[in-house]
Parts: structure tokens; C-alpha cells; sequence
């Protein structure tokens, strides 16, 4: 495999520490050897693969879901636990100038219908993933940012000025906030962990460290490459996100590009510590920087609070992003300093030049699809680009809105595109003043 950042970034340095590890115990999937036939070969087992896994298997057809490393060691298996709308990160301004205002209304849709996919996920088959929050509120770091609130909000949601907040639970120096009534809070080990016994109830065959190596088109599809087998299957789906490589398959090269997240979780908070700290909702929330944090009170009353930001990955690096991540909390929350975070880990989410979600072919490989670049919103998008791809692998339209199948350009620099980031970021936090 050839992937952008160092070996570290792949190793067990970034997610030591993750809370979801202490949740629920990881399944034993065996290793893949020998021989295979199937009519569809998933790399990756994160939630877009498995829940491509499910559904195909709900219809019938052979599956072999290909995990590199553990089931959960990915971004489905360590990010906040956010089931929410996104997926894009274009504006809507700027996404009806490219695509027209019912194409935008369609994604808009989609993003809801994504979060619906994954409550009705949850609901058919019993997975029991810790939800909680009705909707997801948004909060204005500053007077500049509260003002594009007012100027932006739905008649959906719900407007709040900074003197409603105290009574609302959301303690702090935010400036108001907007709620929307779609979305919830989840463990997302749980829930990962859910679609893979729902899927291997339903024949799909589940392998663990069987990275791919190689994919090479035949007459009758695909023969799919692990380092002691062999999996020869009509139809591939690339689910690898954030952590896909430039050469399985060689369209991937520079079309997607790995962005670092990084999360804390206390240890349970006293009913005297929220109080202190004014902090008494449910309610999942993120603040409104383009470098954002987002956080939440947990049902067991740990508090869970992550960022982006991370540019360099080593062991140094990851010291000083999670010193950062640290730092941020406390200058937030500032009552909490003193509590003892007993979690930190990082991973990657995704961006795609044209900074929106991809599930589609995978040009001149008939029979190979992929889905990518949720933009850090991978719970419900991925679950829904998964099923599009499955119905794509059956033959069928998933009648997608034009955005998400508008192929992604690659970015400019190739190998080097990373050295792209310092300088958005940089300007991105400027903006955020």
C-alpha cells in the first residue's frame, strides 16, 4: 500500500487511549487464506463497508468484507460518535452555483435521510448504541459568528441567543447557538459492531488483518489480492476513506485527502461539576470555527470534546496536538480544568477536492465502486453511501443527488498534496478570530 502519511499514522501510537476500546469487547474475525468466490469483495470494514455488507447480503449476494487491521481500528471505530448532518463541507451558496437549487435541495435530503438510515439501523436489529441528544446544536464563538447564525437559520431548527443558554444547559462563553432536530449521539464501536453481526448473520464472510495488496481486473471481474489469499468476486467496493491507499485502486491517487481529528473523554462528572460549569445538556454540540471543536455529555456523564487541527503525525506530533486538544478544553470549559481526562486518541477523516462525498464507479473498472470524504461526518454518510454502493454492485440506481456522483478531482501536488493543509489551516484559523 502507498498512503500519504508515515507509518505512524497507521500504527497503534495515534488511537491508544480510545474510550470505544473500554465499551465493548472487539469481535475475533479470522484471517483471510486460500481461495474465495463471492459476488462482492468490500475493502474496508468501516461503517460505509459494512453497511454496503448488509445490505447486500439482505438481498442475497455472497459477500468477503477485507479489514486491514482490527474490526473498529479505523475512523468508524474511534471518531466522536456524531450522527448528524454533513458530509459536505461546500456551502449551500456556493453548491446551488454549481449544481442548481434542486440538486442542492437533494443533497440537503439525502443528509437527512442519511441520519434516518442509521436510526431505522439501530431500531430494525436491536443494536443497542448508547443514543441520546435530539438533534445537534451548533454554538457561536463569537459575536461575528452569531450574527451568520441569525442570517443563516431554518425554520426547522431553533434560534437561540446567548441569554437563553444558561437555561438550556449549554454553560460556557458562546455568543447563542442553532438547534437542529435531526440527529443524535451515539457509541459508534457499538454501533459498528452491530452491522457486523447483523451482516454475518445474513452469510457475509468477515476477515481481519487481510489488507489488500492488489486488485487486477478478469473476464469474470476481479481477482482481489491479501498477503495468503485470494478473493475473486464480480464486483469491488472501495470503503477505505481516510485511510485508503494511492494504489488499491490507482484512481485513488490524490483524489482524497487525510485530515486529522483528535478526542478527549473525562472521567464521569459529578452532578456539583456540571452544575459548576453550567453544562447540564445532552445535546451533541459543535462550536462555529472552521477549525471546530465539538462535545458532548455522555450518558455515563463523561464528557467527550474533540478538534481538528493536526497537521504532522509522530509521536511528538500526536503529544502536541493532544496538548492542544487539552488546552482548548480548559480555555472552554473552564471549571473542568482540574478534571481528569482519562482518554485521548486521534485518527483521520476525509476531504475530497471538491469538498463533497463521493459514492460511484470507479472509471474504466466496470464492477468496481467507491465511497469516500464524508468530510468528518462518516456516521450517517458513510452508512448511506454504503447501501448506495451496494445497490450500485446489484445492478440497481441508488438515485443519488448530482453532488455526491460528480467524480472528485485530484489535487494538485500528487504525493505532496499534505503541503496544502498548513497554509488553509492557517487561513482558516484567521477567520476563526
Amino acid at each position: 500500500m502507498k498512503r500519504l502519511f508515515p507509518d505512524y499514522t497507521y500504527g497503534p501510537g495515534p488511537r491508544q487511549g480510545c474510550w470505544w476500546d473500554e465499551t465493548i469487547a472487539a469481535p475475533n474475525w479470522p484471517e483471510q487464506s486460500g481461495d474465495l468466490v463471492v459476488d462482492v469483495a468490500i475493502v474496508g470494514a468501516g461503517f460505509t463497508g459494512l453497511s454496503a455488507a448488509l445490505h447486500l447480503t439482505k438481498a442475497g449476494a455472497s459477500v468477503a468484507v477485507l479489514e486491514a487491521e482490527t474490526p473498529g481500528w479505523g475512523a468508524s471505530g474511534r471518531n466522536g460518535g456524531f450522527c448528524c448532518l454533513g458530509g459536505s463541507k461546500l456551502n449551500p451558496k456556493a453548491m446551488t452555483r454549481l449544481f442548481g437549487e434542486a440538486a442542492t435541495a437533494g443533497y440537503a435530503q439525502a443528509e437527512e435521510d442519511a441520519v434516518h438510515l442509521v436510526a431505522d439501523l439501530l431500531s430494525s436489529y436491536e443494536i443497542d448504541a448508547d443514543t441520546h441528544s435530539k438533534g445537534e446544536t451548533q454554538l457561536a464563538h463569537n459575536a461575528r459568528a452569531m450574527e451568520r447564525l441569525r442570517k443563516s437559520a431554518e425554520a426547522l431548527g431553533v434560534l437561540h441567543e446567548a441569554a437563553d443558554l444558561p437555561a438550556l444547559g449549554f454553560g460556557g462563553a458562546f455568543h447563542g447557538g442553532y438547534t437542529t432536530p435531526v440527529g443524535f449521539g451515539l457509541n459508534p464501536r457499538k454501533y459498528l459492531y452491530g452491522l457486523a453481526d447483523a451482516a454475518k448473520a445474513r452469510g457475509a464472510q468477515l476477515f481481519q488483518r487481510s489488507p489488500v495488496s492488489k486488485i487486477v481486473k478478469t473476464a469474470n471481474g476481479f481477482d482481489v489480492q491479501t498477503p495468503t489469499g485470494r478473493i475473486q468476486a464480480a464486483n469491488v467496493l472501495i470503503c477505505t476513506n481516510g485511510y485508503s491507499s494511492e494504489d488499491v485502486p490507482a484512481w485513488m491517487s490524490g483524489r482524497y485527502m487525510p485530515a486529522q481529528s483528535t478526542v478527549l473523554v473525562t472521567r464521569p462528572l459529578t452532578q456539583a461539576e456540571l452544575q459548576a460549569q453550567g453544562w447540564t445538556s445532552d445535546q451533541m454540540s459543535y462550536d462555529t470555527r472552521n477549525l471546530l471543536h465539538y462535545f458532548r455529555l455522555m450518558p455515563d456523564r463523561r464528557f467527550l470534546f474533540g478538534m481538528r487541527g493536526g497537521l504532522r503525525s509522530s509521536s511528538r506530533a500526536e503529544a502536541g496536538i493532544r496538548q492542544k486538544v487539552r488546552h482548548d478544553f480548559a480555555a472552554m470549559f473552564p471549571e473542568w480544568r482540574g478534571v481528569d481526562v482519562t482518554h485521548m486518541w486521534s485518527g483521520m477523516v476525509c476531504l475530497s477536492r471538491n469538498l463533497m462525498p463521493y459514492a460511484g464507479p470507479v472509471p474504466d473498472q466496470p464492477g468496481m465502486f467507491a465511497g469516500f470524504a464524508y468530510h468528518g461526518n462518516g456516521v450517517a454518510m458513510g452508512s448511506f453511501c454504503g447501501r448506495a454502493l451496494a445497490q450500485l454492485a446489484l445492478g440497481h440506481n441508488p438515485d443519488l443527488p448530482e453532488p455526491m456522483t460528480r467524480r472528485p478531482g485530484r489535487f494538485p501536488l500528487g504525493r505532496w498534496r499534505r503541503a496544502l493543509m498548513p497554509p488553509a489551516y492557517a487561513m482558516m484559523g484567521l477567520a476563526d478570530l
